[in-house]
């Protein structure tokens, strides 16, 4: 009972002790009213935060139409890179770095050092703000690079070197080349076995292995292998690498005589060779994501364009679409239209750029050989 009906009860046996004058009434037990417990109050329901949407993934797109012949007259083209919104061009075999513009091809620079010889020379090329890194062959081994980029559109050109690893293993063939940069910032290089198989799962020796390190050629303190630029180890030949939106990361690879290879990498991990080529399904090994008859592929350069793996490939002469989501599974475009091809970039204005490669000396080439091609992408 409240205090206001406490109250109000108390008046009213007052009232009736006046009305009965001095007449002493028989006691009678009368009760005193029983406080009241206020009602707890309710704990407060804790409302549910929902949780967040996860974001779809990435749409799985393909060519849209016929590619537009963008350059031609390439001498075993290599690697290709943008800087803003223009194409750079390595050559393996003249150690020159071209840059492409509309209707005209121009020498930026010729690399001092370069060494070619059979699939050794000038390789891979990699952009970060206005540095480019160069892998090349020069006579005591491979290594990369860096120089400063000057100029604008049109007027491109490079400073003086400055080299972030060098006497890297070399040979006539498996010299890997390719290079890029990850989602981290740091920079990836595949390094062939260099006609040594079996050091490939050697971790102190630098070839058959990826390689990360810092844009200033440090180790990274988190690498796997303490003090070491190695990432992951047992690889041939890495042709290429790139990285799809939720960090994954992609590795094609040359594979000796049965199988190539389409890989997911993670840091540390041993990808079998020469133990194992292709899936071996070896608990000490990753086995690739998906693998191919080495005449229906040679897959070089690749680029993931939303949900999908796009792949150059030499023997196979097709662009090969994998999508991320279902890596076994894979769609070919532009079977023998173009040649062999070496590699695949996307490009700052969504197409999807390849160079051919009919003049390494493994193909046929024709008139106006090698080429660059830019395909629009759609879902």
């Amino acid at each position: 009972m409240d205090a206001s009906r406490r109250r109000a009860l108390g008046m009213l046996v007052l009232s009736g002790i006046l009305l009965a004058g001095c007449a002493v009434p028989t006691p009678t037990g009368t009760a005193s009213p029983t406080p009241s417990t206020p009602a707890p109050s309710p704990s407060p329901v804790p409302t549910a935060t929902p949780s967040p949407t996860p974001a779809p993934p990435p749409a799985e797109v393909a060519p849209a139409g016929e590619p537009a012949v963008v350059a031609v007259g390439l001498d075993a083209p290599w690697s290709l890179v943008f800087v803003g919104e223009t194409p750079l061009v390595s050559e393996r075999d003249t150690g020159r770095i071209l840059e492409i513009g509309p209707g005209t091809t121009r020498v930026v620079a010729e690399v001092t050092g370069v060494v070619h010889g059979g699939e050794g020379g000038l390789l891979g090329l990699a952009v970060r703000e206005r540095d480019l890194y160069v892998y090349s062959t020069s006579a005591s081994g491979n290594r990369i690079e860096r120089y400063p980029l000057t100029g604008s559109a049109g007027s491109l050109g490079l400073g003086a070197p400055t080299t972030l690893i060098d006497g890297l293993p070399s040979a006539g063939n498996h010299n890997g080349g390719r290079i890029a940069f990850g989602p981290d910032g740091l920079l990836y290089a595949g390094v062939g076995d260099a006609a040594q198989p079996e050091r490939a799962q050697d971790p102190g020796y630098l070839g058959g292995k990826i390689l990360r390190l810092a844009p200033n050629g440090s180790v990274p303190s988190d690498n796997p292998f303490p003090g070491s630029p190695v990432f992951s180890l047992g690889h041939r030949n890495v042709q290429g690498l790139g990285w799809s939106a939720d960090g994954t990361m992609w590795a094609s690879e040359f594979g000796q005589n049965t199988w190539d290879e389409l890989n997911v990498i993670r840091a540390g991990a041993d990808y079998g060779w020469p133990t194992v080529e292709g899936v071996g399904g070896d608990a000490r090994f990753v086995d690739p994501v998906q693998q191919w008859s080495t005449d229906e592929a040679s897959p070089s350069g690749l680029a993931v364009v939303g949900g999908t793996v796009f792949l150059a490939n030499l023997r196979g002469e097709v662009l090969r679409a994998v999508p991320a989501a279902r890596p076994g599974e894979r769609a070919d475009h532009f079977g023998g239209a173009y040649g062999r091809l070496r590699d695949a970039v996307l490009g700052p204005d969504g197409r999807l750029w390849f160079l051919s490669n009919e003049t390494d000396g493994r193909g046929s080439p024709a008139d106006g050989d090698d080429r660059l091609f830019a395909v629009p992408m759609a879902p």
